[in-house]
């Protein structure tokens, strides 16, 4: 049983784009909403697209970034809230997240193809080779 689970979950973080077909498919059964199951589809396939960009870059490079990955979100926040405070000269947490989070959806999303699009060609060059 454990290796099913365990198969499911390298699955979708191998492949984000599944997790979000299922969330999405998922939701929108249950919402009846288009946007809202978009927005929910993209806000867990962003956990995933973090995940499988750390994985990635373990797998091409043989070595943890993770502690840079964590840093570099961090260092996004706080210009998110420091930018969002220079406009609005308040800070509306709930709206700074969902900000945040879909910029980090749109940067880890393009991690993930740029990253898969390396390990391919540096795969091919090994074959090559």
């Amino acid at each position: 049983m454990s290796s099913i689970i365990s198969f499911i979950i390298a699955t979708f973080v191998t492949i984000p784009i599944l997790g979000y077909l299922l969330v999405f498919i998922v939701s929108k059964q249950i919402t009846k909403q288009h946007k809202k199951s978009v927005h929910l589809a993209l806000d867990v396939t962003t956990l995933l697209c973090v995940i499988s960009v750390h994985y990635l870059i373990l797998t091409i490079w043989d070595q943890s970034f993770l502690w840079i990955i964590i840093l570099s979100m961090l260092i996004l926040a706080m210009i998110f809230i420091l930018i969002h405070w220079k406009v609005k000269h308040e800070i509306n947490i709930s709206r700074v997240f969902r900000g945040y989070w879909r910029f980090n959806f749109l940067l880890f999303f393009t991690a993930y193809l740029v990253l898969t699009i390396i390990g391919l060609i540096q795969s091919v060059n090994q074959f090559i080779a």
